[in-house]
């Protein structure tokens, strides 16, 4: 059964070039350790909640935008062994170092797929 990481977190407007960047490189390193697809977002018309939103979630500022990644893997052995080697790859060192955002506020989270896609 497919297996999909989702991403949600919230980067300053000033650092956008940064961040597409990074994501261009994680995208086609995930895809070079067994993602079927890698999909990075950046957010475009995110409304503010009264009682939660994404914008809530990652605690957006006015000078942020929303982002929303997701990655699919065939399973979740393989996406475990893939993110496994994702974090290893000495070619997205630089970035785990310098993250042209703030970690602290970004939420993720592995899901099994149960519609949609290729399930």
């Amino acid at each position: 059964m497919p297996y999909v990481d989702g991403m949600v977190c919230s980067v300053p407007n000033a650092r956008r070039d940064a961040y597409v960047a990074m994501s261009l490189k994680w995208c086609a390193v995930a895809k070079e350790h067994g993602a079927l697809d890698a999909v990075d977002c950046w957010g475009d018309e995110v409304p503010e909640g009264k009682v939660t939103s994404f914008p809530m979630a990652v605690q957006c500022k006015d000078d942020e935008t929303v982002c929303f990644s997701w990655m699919v893997w065939p399973d979740k052995p393989a996406r475990d062994a893939g993110m496994t080697a994702m974090m290893q790859d000495p070619r997205l060192q630089p970035e785990m170092a310098d993250l042209p955002f703030d970690g602290k506020r970004m939420i993720f989270g592995g899901f099994e797929m149960v519609g949609g896609g290729d399930s």
